[in-house]
């Protein structure tokens, strides 16, 4: 068994997209449209999905608001080199919202992203 992927539920398929793949350097594996049911999905990620784990973008047509609830956590993200990484999402406008640094209690170097839907994206230094 593996993980396949993570659905979130997106309001604006192009600002989210733009967001996953201009911003946070993924790649658009594959998108939908389900006229019948009025959805679209978008599955983006750094890898194909015979490999990787990928995030699957529903875009339910003419829905503008989902509350996040306080279940929901993070996604979390291996990067190379985390304060470069952070400084070129802030210059494009992304909301780097807990600049690198340890982990309270830890020496781990993390910083927090939030997606346009204020989804919560964990940066962890690879």
């Amino acid at each position: 068994m593996r993980m396949l992927h993570t659905m979130l539920r997106v309001t604006d398929l192009t600002q989210s997209l733009d967001f996953y793949i201009n911003k946070m350097g993924m790649t658009l594996l594959r998108q939908s449209d389900n006229i019948d049911h009025e959805y679209t999905l978008a599955f983006v990620g750094y890898g194909t999905e015979a490999d990787h784990a990928v995030l699957e973008l529903t875009y339910n047509w003419g829905v503008e608001h989902y509350e996040l609830g306080n279940a929901y956590g993070h996604v979390a993200i291996a990067v190379e080199d985390i304060y470069t990484f952070c400084t070129k999402l802030q210059t494009l406008g992304a909301d780097v919202y807990r600049s690198p640094g340890p982990v309270k209690g830890g020496s781990t170097v993390i910083a927090f992203v939030r997606d346009p839907d204020g989804y919560a994206i964990e940066l962890i230094q690879a």
